[in-house]
């Protein structure tokens, strides 16, 4: 649901003494409850995908400073990932770019939410193909003095899924150098 159009239905339709429930349309029927999340304002934000296709196996990243600057990273791997394999290969190459740029806060935002709910804690991890995956997580994860993982739904993750769609999409010419894409927001 629309914040905004949340924030103009509550003025308008107060709660008083008279007060009987609306029959208000709303188009997102799986609301059901609305919670306010605050932001970090120092924290850096991470955003990551992955892309398995008959194309091959990409990856996507996007690290964004507090004053919005935006860094981007693409990779193709070299062998078949599974999905969620691909999308652990997506974060780790994610937290390694903040690592490089010696980021202290991290919100760390995907649309997997087997990763996010491993590494809260709240799932177990069966698979032996990914444990190494969560303890590399965890160990990436001391890295910083506040990193907090959280789950959005794909429609939120746009940019992070374009670039993973768009690296499986493009021929990789092999050792020809290719220059960096600049994006200006």
């Amino acid at each position: 649901m629309n914040a905004q159009a949340l924030a103009d239905h509550l003025p308008e339709n107060p709660v008083d003494d008279e007060y009987q429930p609306l029959s208000t349309y709303f188009p997102d029927k799986e609301v059901n409850s609305i919670e306010v999340i605050s932001e970090n304002v120092n924290a850096w934000k991470m955003f990551f995908d992955g892309a398995v296709n008959a194309k091959g196996v990409r990856i996507g990243a996007i690290l964004i400073s507090p004053t919005g600057q935006h860094y981007l990273a693409s990779s193709r791997l070299q062998f078949f990932y599974t999905n969620n394999t691909a999308e652990y290969e997506a974060c780790i190459m994610g937290v390694n770019m903040a690592i490089d740029q010696d980021v202290k806060e991290l919100v760390i935002k995907g649309d997997s939410e087997l990763i996010i709910q491993q590494a809260h804690g709240e799932w177990e991890t069966r698979d032996v193909k990914l444990i190494l995956y969560r303890q590399h997580m965890e160990d990436l994860s001391k890295s910083f003095k506040y990193v907090e993982f959280r789950y959005i739904p794909r429609f939120n993750n746009e940019l992070a899924d374009a670039l993973a769609i768009l690296a499986s999409m493009l021929p990789y010419p092999g050792n020809v150098h290719i220059d960096l894409l600049e994006i200006k927001i």
